[in-house]
């Protein structure tokens, strides 16, 4: 049973393509549109995950300032930094003395007279956190967690840039979610007319294979295969899109990083959103197709 199966579908498979081989231009221009339809959106939204992924190495990366109280001895911050390197959260963090601080203070500002008489030095010891999570709710969990801390007088991070991020992500997520909706409805209505078209031309095949019993199963199988096929093509075709479109933005920025001494690199659809992809795209012709085949093929009777 399940032999016989697999044969029928196979031989709707491979009938499937040779239909698609015998029109090459025709199947080849409307697996380009397909293609550049599904790019759109899944560039948009690779490009929103490399601007997530980049912006932890940029200089206005978040970043959590922990000011220790003025009387913390040595044991207290010894403490403090054996805790930070516990957590797993926390991609790096960097010790600031009192010392260091008011050094720095008396280079970058031109203070020297003032700081030089003053009787003590009035600033805290200080760690510089980065966390793995730079999100504006992981980041306000952190400020409590941390301010709980007895050796802490005060936690301050850099929460507009994050707003300000959280926001352009979100608006490129409704940019990606509009454009795909739209897309989408697109690829459905020429996947819809393409079958259309087919079962116009093959009406008096259709009529013979109903005399004969066929049922509407059997009949309609190849449409969907067709369907199928076709989007995912249209989803194969986009990928190599964005991979084309990736490496000449990565010759781009590759003067740009150098610049400004950063390691950025786009980086290409992960394996699971490639397979997202081409699943999507195969069930967006099919579905073209199911519905096309839906409306169009019971009108068709022999008479």
């Amino acid at each position: 049973m399940i032999r016989a199966w697999l044969t029928q579908h196979g031989f709707v498979f491979f009938y499937t393509l040779k239909q698609l081989a015998s029109t090459p231009v025709t199947a080849l221009l409307s697996i380009t549109v397909m293609g550049i339809a599904l790019s759109l959106p899944t560039g948009v939204y690779v490009l929103m995950e490399n601007l997530q992924s980049i912006s932890g190495q940029t200089a206005g990366a978040p970043q959590i300032s922990l000011f220790l109280k003025q009387d913390v001895q040595k044991e207290d911050i010894d403490k403090i930094q054996q805790r930070l390197q516990e957590d797993s959260q926390i991609v790096n963090y960097r010790f600031v003395s009192k010392d260091s601080a008011l050094t720095q203070l008396q280079q970058s500002s031109g203070l020297t007279d003032i700081t030089a008489n003053l009787t003590y030095n009035p600033l805290p010891d200080a760690f510089v956190v980065h966390t793995r999570e730079n999100t504006s709710d992981s980041l306000e969990q952190w400020k409590l967690t941390l301010q709980s801390w007895p050796e802490i007088a005060h936690v301050q991070f850099d929460s507009a840039w994050v707003d300000r991020l959280n926001a352009l992500l979100k608006l490129g997520r409704s940019v990606v979610l509009m454009l795909a909706t739209l897309l989408s409805i697109a690829i459905i209505a020429i996947m819809f007319n393409t079958i259309r078209l087919q079962i116009l031309t093959k009406r008096d095949e259709i009529e013979i294979s109903k005399l004969i019993g066929a049922t509407d199963s059997f009949i309609q199988r190849p449409f969907l295969y067709f369907g199928a096929i076709q989007g995912l093509s249209g989803g194969i075709t986009a990928w190599f899109i964005i991979a084309w479109g990736i490496n000449v933005l990565n010759g781009e920025l590759m003067p740009l990083a150098q610049l400004y001494d950063l390691d950025i690199q786009l980086r290409h659809l992960s394996l699971q959103d490639s397979i997202s992809l081409l699943l999507f795209s195969a069930w967006l012709g099919w579905l073209g197709a199911r519905i096309s085949v839906a409306s169009h093929l019971w009108q068709i009777e022999p008479e």
